[in-house]
């Protein structure tokens, strides 16, 4: 478990500019507390008990805002930033290298048995407030915009914004027309709600020139 928390604090240096000094990481990051709280807890339900990492794992979110349950499957690498608000589910697995930020959850659709929450690859990173819902998988160097819902499984190297999540980046390629500078991410709902301001626009327009055509045509029928 040492070595664990070693690779965890090691995670937070590396991704995280703000962190400084070692005591500062080791006091002030509920992201790592919760880790710690979870290492503990997911050893004793892997040896079949059940209500005490439950509570390990409910006394972990009373401290650090962090809800993780004790049957996740976390690898090495994991960061949590800032953390509050985040949920992870029993049977999620996460891979090495995964950054998530707060307000995420990595939950179920309440419909399912067995597998029922996600699997998230290698160096994925999962913006705040970003919701993953379902036994789907993210690949291998995924990204998931910050207040985006991904239903479906997401293709490796493959960047997700938007609600429900969509595509725009492909196998690290730029989906053409789109900007993905961090600062202007894509809206897709801005995008059709433009779309249809702009047919409402053109129908007014076509309504005002039937309008003028119609009183032009009254007026000559007037004058003769």
């Amino acid at each position: 478990m040492l070595g664990r928390i070693r690779k965890d604090i090691r995670a937070i240096f590396e991704r995280d500019p703000a962190a400084k000094n070692l005591l500062e990481v080791l006091l002030c990051y509920p992201g790592l507390h919760a880790l710690i709280f979870h290492h503990l807890g997911h050893f004793l339900y892997c040896r079949g008990l059940v209500f005490i990492p439950r509570l390990i794992s409910q006394f972990s979110r009373f401290i650090t805002g962090i809800e993780i349950h004790p049957g996740a499957k976390i690898k090495e690498g994991f960061f949590i930033d800032h953390g509050m608000g985040v949920v992870i589910g029993e049977t999620t697995e996460i891979y090495e290298n995964v950054t998530i930020y707060q307000g995420v959850t990595l939950g179920g659709t309440g419909k399912e048995t067995g597998k029922r929450h996600p699997t998230v690859g290698k160096n994925v990173v999962v913006g705040a407030g970003a919701k993953v819902l379902g036994p789907i998988e993210i690949g291998d160097g995924a990204r998931i915009g910050a207040g985006s819902v991904v239903l479906q499984s997401v293709p490796p190297r493959t960047t997700v914004v938007g609600i429900p999540g969509r595509t725009v980046v492909y196998e690290g390629e730029r989906v053409p027309s789109i900007n993905l500078d961090h600062t202007d991410m894509p809206d897709p709902i801005a995008e059709v709600l433009n779309s249809l301001q702009s047919q409402i626009d053109s129908l007014r327009y076509s309504m005002k020139d039937v309008k003028d055509n119609s009183d032009n045509n009254h007026q000559k029928k007037e004058c003769s």
